[in-house]
């Protein structure tokens, strides 16, 4: 079957989640939105095009940083409202410098920093 991005599930403003994943370690790194085109420039290209909530714009994953996720997979969630992005990673995926966004874990009623990856 042909890959039809008319049958995923936008939200109202025509986005859908997507989480990206280091594809060799399985490390959960960044979640972020796309739209339609965005999905369809990180195919065409192979690097990973968001969408910019913030800045209503197409934001290539690294273009300023150079930290450039490189699509090795996309696969859709069985409701077909969330993306899986497997990549392969050039440098920290989050804003702050780190390997992945998800480095706050909660411990009962605390907030711990950590740098431990998430598998």
């Amino acid at each position: 079957m042909a890959f039809d991005p008319t049958r995923l599930k936008f939200d109202a403003n025509g986005l859908i989640p997507a989480i990206a994943q280091d594809h060799a370690s399985g490390e959960v790194l960044m979640m972020a939105w796309m739209n339609a085109e965005s999905i369809a420039r990180t195919l065409e290209t192979g690097n990973v095009t968001y969408w910019s909530r913030s800045r209503q714009a197409f934001w290539a994953k690294g273009e300023t940083s150079g930290h450039v996720q490189r699509l090795v997979e996309l696969r859709i969630d069985c409701d077909r409202d969330c993306l899986l992005l497997k990549v392969t990673q050039e440098g920290p995926a989050c804003h702050t410098n780190r390997r992945s966004c998800f480095y706050t874990l909660v411990q009962g009623d605390a907030e711990v920093i950590t740098a431990d990856p998430i598998c």
